[in-house]
């Protein structure tokens, strides 16, 4: 291991090159369409130049032991220069969930731990019997193709039943997390009228029980689209469900179709809805994202199978909600031949080491997880490499915010030598990545492996033009097959328009402030939006949060570009916002050491004007910091959607604290 900037941290073995799926696949491809593909770039390049034949060899599994189940028609690309318009595989017919449903042997699908409170497991047969028994009842409910069925559900087995039941009919999902509000679950599903909703009765964090029913009774009366709720029990023996319109337990639901054993998958075209999604509302109400059955299954295969090179038999964890988009990219993973190991409640809970257990106890091959975890893992001491066997895990990955170079150091220093660290980054939009990682590429210092294959991914300046080596836009400049279907409720397409192509006519713009490097890698510097630009020059706020949380004192922080001055604003200044470990408190000395950190590491231009004091930081469901809502706030501004925000009392302290600073 080496953690110099000029050399990598890992590199993969010869052996481990030519074992990789990847290998498989660009070698059959050369074969399949008689091109030389020498090495992953020669790969990437066709990919993108040629998408009716890439996209062709990961429907076929090229390489793989299988492709797609369903009938592929003639077609590949029709429209392929608009974006949004193209069409992919428009002749198409398939089952999301039969192709997740492959297996019906005795071995392990899921494997669940709900903390250190409950741990079960269920096999491939067990799988398919109880999603056979739950699409039966979904039908008896007169459940059809387009309708919505909703959970409001932990990350737990009946989510993922569910769901693929759903998928089974034709119907569409979406999921929101229980630590969700009241509000919060309205303003998602009741823009998109589930008529059946699959609820928990309440769930475990950090060793307390949290009951939802009062909750799930408020929710309810006020979704009139819902014709039946079903309750799974997980945290109570006994209940009363008399508040609770439609309610019945799940076994009383399944329990008239225990007999059938069969699934009637129904063949959809390819971009027949499999979801809905939502973006974090935090600026308004959410936006209801539509995605594509056949886009999230090519789209997530080719994740799963050629950039985390999951095989049949791995056991694939990622800390998640069903709040979050990486539930349904990990679910994904039973299409790959891979065992779901699903955790719900706090990262944290059995001495902060429960997922390292888990791990050890269920041979984890594949660790997904977030940035912050990994620094809090740091920040607490922890040794996994010391007290943890970790032998069976290959691949780690981190998202949900950027990975810092000490990030990396940690993971390779005090986690395991010998991984594939994959710094993975997209979002709900596109519901997987745009860039990630790779087996057969090395892993440099606080960069991304790696553009997605199929992905013509690309960092343009303000004026459209590719910059390398500095900071620019994230685009993508050619139709991929997971592009939305578009937004719920919006039939002219135009909001769906608004939110990717008004930058760049025909180009996708994501809103990451970005960087290709001389690597090939990608560094990733923050949102686009929430970019600082004191004195005219643009500031990743990902740089300031880097140098800032390499000191021990500071637990994390959020900085923001204020208006000033507020009277005549015509620049802004940094103002930096700090969380402190417990019992401590911002100093001048402790000031002085900040600003100097962010000076000898960064420009003075990156250095804050003011540096405060907050109790907490605001975030989201799934973790993410929401620098816009403090902005807006800061500046007087209402931030219309709280109950999207994991801790939205966090805010109060924002305001006060700056106007007590002037």
């Amino acid at each position: 291991m080496n953690l110099a900037d000029n050399a990598p941290l890992w590199t993969p073995t010869a052996e481990r090159i030519a074992s990789a799926n990847v290998t498989a696949f660009r070698l059959a491809a050369e074969k399949r369409w008689g091109v030389a593909l020498p090495d992953y770039d020669a790969l990437y390049a066709w990919s993108v130049a040629q998408p009716e034949q890439f996209w062709v060899s990961i429907w076929e599994g090229d390489g793989m032991r299988d492709g797609v189940i369903g009938t592929r028609g003639e077609r590949v690309l029709v429209d392929g220069d608009r974006m949004p318009g193209a069409k992919c595989f428009p002749d198409a017919r398939l089952n999301f969930a039969q192709n997740l449903l492959r297996s019906r042997d005795a071995s392990d699908a899921v494997v669940f731990w709900g903390e250190d409170r409950v741990k079960n497991r269920m096999s491939h047969g067990e799988l398919y019997r109880a999603v056979a028994h739950f699409a039966a009842a979904l039908k008896e409910q007169g459940v059809v193709a387009g309708d919505r069925v909703a959970a409001y559900m932990p990350n737990m087995p009946e989510t993922l039943v569910a769901m693929l039941a759903a998928a089974s009919l034709g119907a569409i999902f979406t999921s929101a997390s229980p630590d969700f509000g009241v509000q919060g679950v309205l303003d998602r599903f009741g823009q998109t009228e589930p008529k059946v909703l699959v609820a928990c009765d309440g769930y475990y964090y950090g060793g307390k029980t949290i009951d939802v029913l009062d909750k799930l009774g408020e929710i309810v009366g006020q979704l009139p689209s819902v014709k039946r709720v079903v309750v799974v029990p997980y945290v109570h023996q006994a209940h009363d469900l008399s508040h609770v319109p439609h309610a019945r337990l799940y076994a009383d639901f399944v329990k008239p179709f225990a007999h059938i054993d069969d699934i009637a998958f129904a063949q959809l075209p390819f971009d027949h809805p499999l979801y809905i999604m939502y973006s974090s509302g935090t600026t308004g109400v959410p936006k209801c994202i539509v995605h594509c059955a056949g886009g999230a299954l090519l789209q997530h295969l080719k994740e799963h199978r050629l950039h985390g090179d999951v095989r049949p038999g791995d056991r694939v964890y990622y800390f998640t909600t069903c709040g979050w988009m990486m539930w349904n990219w990990l679910v994904s993973g039973l299409a790959a031949g891979a065992t779901l190991l699903l955790y719900d409640g706090s990262p944290f809970a059995g001495d902060n080491h429960i997922i390292f257990d888990y791990a050890d106890a269920e041979g984890m091959t594949h660790f997904g997880t977030s940035a912050k975890f990994i620094d809090a893992c740091a920040k607490f001491g922890l040794k996994p490499r010391e007290t943890h066997k970790l032998t069976t895990v290959r691949a780690m990955m981190s998202t949900g915010s950027p990975l810092v170079p000490e990030g990396f150091d940690y993971v390779y220093r005090d986690i395991k030598a010998d991984l594939q660290l994959s710094s993975i980054s997209g979002g709900t939009d596109i519901i997987s990545c745009f860039v990630l990682g790779s087996p057969v590429l090395p892993v440099w210092r606080g960069e991304i492996q790696c553009r997605g294959l199929g992905m013509a991914v690309d960092v343009w300046d303000d004026d459209g033009r590719p910059v390398r080596g500095e900071k620019g836009e994230l685009v993508c400049t050619k139709p991929f097959p997971v592009m939305p279907i578009g937004f719920w409720n919006d039939a002219d397409g135009s909001k769906y328009h608004a939110a990717y192509f008004e930058r760049f006519a025909n180009v996708w713009c994501h809103g990451d402030f970005c960087e290709i490097t001389a690597n090939g890698g990608l560094v990733i510097y923050g949102r686009s939006d929430a970019t600082l630009n004191p004195g005219g020059v643009r500031i990743g706020t990902a740089e300031i949060y880097r140098q800032v949380e390499k000191l021990h004192e500071v637990v994390e922080s959020l900085v923001i570009g204020q208006d000033w001055p507020p009277q005549n604003p015509n620049d802004v200044r940094v103002v930096l916002f700090v969380k402190l470990r417990e019992g401590l408190a911002l100093d001048d000395d402790l000031v002085r050491r900040i600003k100097q950190t962010i000076r000898d590491n960064t420009t003075p231009r990156h250095v804050p004007a003011k540096v405060l004091q907050v109790a907490d930081i605001p975030r989201t469901k799934s973790g993410k910091i929401v620098e816009l809502a403090v902005r807006n706030v800061v500046h007087g501004r209402p931030v219309k959607n709280q109950e999207a925000l994991a801790n939205p009392g966090a805010l109060a302290h924002f305001r006060d604290r700056v106007e007590l600073a002037d």
